[in-house]
């Protein structure tokens, strides 16, 4: 993969007219929110109040996985996100993200590790507890992805009401978080000899990251959502200060000044932000052939303007198309299927996995 990363940064908005068919092939879910393809027909997904499930795509039958972890389910959090090992085919296991209780009762963010056998969580161990602890699951982010050097990226969101320690060093309100797969810390981590700063911190000065990739040629791309307005897209790098709450290009949802700057020095710019806010909540960069028209570029879902945002990097510019908003539905995560097939899973209680389909 080869990206033009511009300059200066010109957007375009286009609505797309439906030029696709729309299955759904489950419906009626219980705050489903991550999925991921076991293969072609077999998908395995999450629902936020503790559920891991299996869903045949073709006789429509769901299983439970058993043995999973106890959630704090209210407010954004839960059983969050669900992804497989790069060697699953070989080991089984698989990573969840979710809310918990602490032992002071209140609730942070959790990473666990467990193998998938017959339909059976075993062996399962808490890899991460992020030091963010809050009264109600808000913020959580709870994105994960894998590097090419086997070590997985977490995002942990600033907690709502707590901001401002998205720029402090000795908590994970706001960080992305780099760990080996066994909760190790990797030596090569940005703050590893900062005496201030704790370890597994990878980037800092983010808000609610929502959307987490890496692609092909290693870099790192993550979304967030802004307050009212400032919903960012960035290239993330270790080390380095991406500005919440500091700078932000968003207001208050009172219609209060958060912060009177957009841009300091030591700090990150987005590569796209969008303001009024989309609130983006998934993306994927599709690779695939099935869809020539999205081919190379970003695919990321929105809960507020209800479409998928086809962003593309192109000759030092930014152009973007909005996608499948005759669905009329909140979107909250979207994946390939190994054939190249895209799948968009709608938001809230009572949700679809719908498979769209080229017309042509």
């Amino acid at each position: 993969m080869k990206l033009y990363l511009p300059a200066f940064l010109f957007l375009f908005s286009v609505h797309l007219s439906s030029e696709y068919k729309f299955e759904t092939v489950l419906d009626n879910l219980d705050d489903a929110w991550s999925f991921v393809f076991l293969s072609e027909d077999k998908v395995l997904f999450t629902e936020m109040p503790g559920k891991l499930k299996i869903a045949s795509l073709k006789d429509k039958s769901i299983t439970n996985v058993t043995n999973i972890p106890e959630v704090a389910y209210s407010s954004q959090g839960g059983l969050s996100e669900v992804v497989l090992d790069p060697d699953f085919n070989s080991n089984n296991k698989i990573y969840m993200s979710y809310s918990a209780n602490t032992d002071n009762n209140k609730i942070t963010l959790f990473l666990s590790t467990a193998e998938l056998v017959n339909d059976k969580l075993v062996n399962s161990k808490v890899i991460f507890k992020a030091v963010a602890s809050r009264r109600s699951p808000a913020h959580m982010g709870a994105k994960i992805s894998f590097l090419d050097d086997g070590t997985l990226i977490l995002t942990s969101g600033d907690g709502y009401d707590h901001r401002e320690k998205a720029q402090k060093l000795d908590n994970h309100f706001g960080k992305t978080i780099r760990i080996n797969t066994d909760g190790s810390i990797p030596q090569d981590n940005p703050f590893i000899s900062n005496q201030n700063a704790l370890p597994e911190i990878y980037s800092y000065g983010h808000r609610n990251m929502q959307g987490l990739l890496v692609t092909s040629d290693g870099l790192i791309y993550e979304h967030e959502h802004g307050p009212k307005g400032g919903d960012e897209l960035n290239i993330i790098k270790p080390g380095l200060n991406y500005g919440w709450p500091a700078i932000t290009y968003g207001i208050d949802y009172s219609g209060a000044v958060i912060s009177p700057f957009t841009q300091k020095d030591g700090m990150e710019q987005p590569l796209l932000y969008w303001d009024p806010s989309i609130a983006p909540s998934d993306m994927i960069y599709y690779e695939k052939d099935l869809y020539p028209e999205f081919k190379n570029t970003f695919l990321i879902t929105a809960l507020v303007s209800r479409d998928v945002k086809q962003v593309v990097f192109e000759n030092n510019e930014i152009r973007q198309k909005s996608l499948f908003s005759d669905l009329g539905f909140r979107l909250r995560n979207i994946q390939d299927s190994p054939n190249g097939y895209i799948y968009i899973l709608t938001d809230g209680p009572g949700n679809k996995l719908i498979k769209v389909i080229p017309k042509k």
